[in-house]
């Protein structure tokens, strides 16, 4: 589930912990696979999306997803970076995350390596955040 576009680890994690599975293994499988979607991600904007984009379609969608994500991260991450570009995939709320990272990486021609780490360290922080507070919540609904 957090290799899914559709919430990432944002509701991989809560739904395993919520399944009463071990939340240590929720919490290293949901950002585990949280972090290989830019590797997946990357292979795709780089060859299939050249492939797709002969379809009027495809092509308008993807330049107003790329728009909407230029948009929302350029002037950060000309401000802070590859940090910058870490915390926006760290906050865990809908429009953020690896995804979207991946996609702002593409578009900038980010460095591979340097943008790959900055997504891993969100997607760990992230994933972070949204286990305490999922646990924490979980916890508080048991007494």
């Amino acid at each position: 589930m957090s290799f899914s576009p559709f919430g990432e680890a944002k509701f991989g994690i809560p739904y395993g912990i919520l399944k009463e599975l071990n939340p240590v293994l929720v919490l290293v499988f949901a950002i585990l696979g949280n972090i290989a979607v830019y590797p997946a991600m990357m292979l795709f904007l780089r060859h299939i999306n050249k492939w797709l984009a002969r379809w009027h379609w495809y092509r308008s969608s993807a330049i107003w997803i790329a728009r909407r994500a230029k948009k929302g991260s350029k002037s950060k991450l000309e401000s802070y970076g590859y940090v910058g570009l870490a915390l926006f995939v760290m906050v865990p709320t809908p429009g953020s995350g690896v995804y979207i990272g991946s996609i702002i990486s593409f578009l900038l021609r980010l460095d591979y390596k340097k943008a790959f780490l900055a997504n891993a360290i969100g997607a760990v922080l992230s994933g972070l955040i949204v286990w305490s507070v999922t646990c924490f919540g979980y916890r508080l609904s048991l007494q």
